[in-house]
């Protein structure tokens, strides 16, 4: 019998910690690309969620030559888009993200390094500064991200992070709060996609660190 008795779910219909596989397993069922890992006990769970899923699970970063029915499924990216991506060092610890126009790599945003900050909700708020950065620009390119977190997130309009707020990182919880209420108050027609790394390489915002 497993000793998990909690499940981190990256990657699901509702990324967060359950207490049960049963549980767990509603949210990764039928989702494709769900990241999900079991632990013994809720601290390292929570430490886990915080956390790049990649330090658990591991992570192909360069690209491979894709098989036929890779190209199939996902094709190539459209590069005349906005692509997204965050950097963490520390959980938490600084962070910081950028955009970038996919064709080129030119860097057309870039905020922080923000302390006590995590990485997911540094793709969060990459993902919002694209959308606000397109609706005021008035354009039509899509908006490429590697997380489906920070997709999922996007989506409720709310960025589910178990991350506490401090005197330190206070000026980040600012941002979420504007992020939700851009969210909640703004109508877009941008097309979100996720970036497929493992059949394309790491997305173009990346920051190189790995």
């Amino acid at each position: 019998m497993s000793k998990n008795k909690f499940f981190v779910v990256w990657e699901g219909k509702e990324p967060g910690i359950y207490s049960s596989w049963e549980e767990c397993k509603r949210q990764v069922n039928g989702f494709e690309g769900a990241l999900y890992k079991g632990f013994t006990t809720e601290a390292e769970a929570r430490t886990a969620m915080l956390s790049p899923c990649w330090d658990y699970i591991g992570k192909g970063t360069k690209a491979k030559q894709p098989s036929a029915i890779e190209l199939q499924k996902f094709g190539t990216p459209n590069l005349e888009s906005l692509a997204v991506d965050a950097a963490c060092s520390g959980n938490p610890g600084l962070m910081e993200y950028r955009g970038v126009y996919a064709k080129t790599g030119e860097e057309i945003f870039r905020q922080g390094p923000f302390k006590e900050g995590t990485n997911n909700i540094g793709e969060f708020l990459a993902l919002v500064h694209g959308l606000a950065f397109l609706k005021q620009k008035n354009s039509p390119l899509p908006l490429y991200t590697d997380s489906r977190t920070a997709m999922a997130w996007v989506k409720a309009k709310k960025a589910k992070t178990l991350l506490e707020k401090t005197a330190v990182n206070a000026q980040l919880f600012e941002l979420i709060t504007r992020a939700e209420a851009w969210l909640k108050t703004n109508k877009y027609c941008t097309e979100i996609i996720k970036w497929e790394t493992t059949v394309w390489g790491e997305i173009p915002a990346d920051f190189g660190r790995k």
